[in-house]
């Protein structure tokens, strides 16, 4: 069965360690420029959300490149990089529309999220559980159940503070 992360934004702190346990098992080294996750933080609104693959299922990334390097590997569902045909022009960073995929500009290679080969540390690290690895088939009631139970508890909020 196919599993897929995902990602609660309202738990991210920011801690980083996802970047770091992902750019230690890929590259080894704790380097934030090397990961295959990051973290976007908008300080203003405090809100610290982890960007990363989405393995979309009609990937713009792979219909972009012009050498097919980005491809999809049907067993696990991700989106993986053939090196050998990947000639770095980048084109796949701006197809992206999450802005997931990455420049290594020490390996001078495109990097992108490949699921840790179906055991994604980032998602095993992650203390407040903003990243979890999920069967793919219960993802999308789990999200679901998710929104309806943040929206219930907005929407009693509002009505407690009009009262």
């Amino acid at each position: 069965m196919q599993k897929t992360l995902v990602i609660d934004y309202e738990k991210c702190t920011g801690c980083r360690l996802c970047e770091m346990v992902c750019s230690v098992k890929h590259e080894g080294v704790n380097n934030p420029l090397r990961c295959r996750i990051n973290i976007a933080k908008w300080e203003t609104k405090g809100l610290m959300v982890p960007m990363v693959c989405r393995q979309c299922e009609d990937a713009p990334c792979i219909a972009a490149c012009p050498t097919n390097a980005r491809l999809r590997d049907e067993e696990l569902g991700r989106v993986i990089v053939n090196y050998d045909r990947c000639i770095g022009c980048k084109t796949c960073v701006i197809a992206c529309p999450f802005g997931a995929i990455n420049w290594d500009p020490y390996a001078k290679k495109v990097i992108s999220c490949d699921l840790c080969d179906g055991e994604p540390l980032c998602a095993k690290f992650c203390e407040t559980g903003a990243i979890r690895y999920i069967d793919s088939s219960t993802a999308n009631k789990s999200q679901q159940r998710e929104a309806a139970e943040k929206l219930y508890e907005s929407t009693k909020a509002a009505a407690e503070a009009v009262r």
